[in-house]
């Protein structure tokens, strides 16, 4: 009688273990798959973008930018591009401003900051006045 409750007890631990380890697997299993189906999911996206940016790519026009590079501009107007894009350090820092009174006083000044021209102006404005009274 002892050795039939030992069995059946035996019994039913080894059922529970099994039904344990049949659970864990299956929740590992699914994980597993919904990890997996997710990481296809988001290549497929990436593959169909790149698909479709690929069947949008105009094969004349590509075609027509790389001729173009291969004849460059000739020479003296790309000198002329070069020069009129650069500039000394003096000539970029530094402006010429004329502020004119009534007609008979001019005077000009080198201003570094063209953000104080402004404020400059209506002080140099207001100099001019009280020198001609």
């Amino acid at each position: 009688m002892d050795a039939t409750r030992t069995t059946r007890h035996l019994e039913e631990t080894i059922d529970n273990f099994e039904k344990q380890k049949i659970k864990d697997i299956k929740a590992i299993f699914s994980e597993f798959i919904t990890i997996e189906m997710l990481f296809h999911g988001k290549a497929l996206e990436v593959y169909t973008a790149a698909y479709q940016n690929i069947q949008k790519i105009d094969e004349e026009e590509d075609l027509e930018v790389f001729r173009n590079s291969l004849y460059p501009p000739d020479y003296s107007s790309r000198l002329d591009i070069v020069r009129a894009n650069s500039k000394s350090p003096l000539q970029r820092s530094l402006s010429t401003k004329c502020v004119s009174g009534t007609g008979q006083v001019s005077t000009c000044r080198l201003r570094k900051d063209q953000q104080d021209d402004e404020e400059d102006e209506d002080l140099d404005v207001t100099e001019e006045e009280n020198f001609l009274k």
